[in-house]
């Protein structure tokens, strides 16, 4: 297969130049050899394996879980059940981001519905936001 410049590799993998830099400096990516003139060349593998962090990257997984992650993807042979246990802890986060946000929602619909839209003095958005105790749910 032929080598990628650094370009060809981002327009491949839709990552950024800054990106991969990035990737390659904090070793999610070997550093890649370069040419004479100095630019750097990648093979299929380092594409496949940035599609692979890409790809963790946009379902939310933080990059050293991704690192473990990849260190597992790089030993076929090893027991999935890490990569599991990874995957069920970074669900369990998604849960609860998700009903933190829904009691969000709720919080900030209920202030809303309840604004009469007439002089800042009476309005109940200011007066939740100037007492928590005129909030629905106990947020931090």
């Amino acid at each position: 297969m032929a080598m990628l410049s650094i370009g060809a590799l981002a327009t491949q993998t839709g990552v950024k130049i800054p990106t991969i830099r990035y990737y390659e400096s904090i070793g999610l990516l070997p550093e890649a050899p370069r040419t004479e003139s100095n630019r750097r060349l990648y093979d299929g593998a380092v594409a496949k394996r940035l599609r692979f962090i890409r790809h963790a990257r946009d379902l939310g997984f933080e990059v050293e879980a991704i690192r473990q992650l990849l260190a597992m993807a790089d030993d076929p042979a090893r027991s999935c059940h890490e990569a599991d246990a990874l995957a069920q802890a970074h669900l369990a986060d998604i849960e609860s981001k998700i009903s933190r946000l829904e009691a969000l929602r709720d919080e900030v619909r209920h202030m809303v519905a309840r604004c009469g839209q007439g002089q800042v003095r009476t309005c109940h958005v200011i007066e939740v936001l100037a007492d928590h105790a005129h909030c629905l749910h106990e947020t931090h």
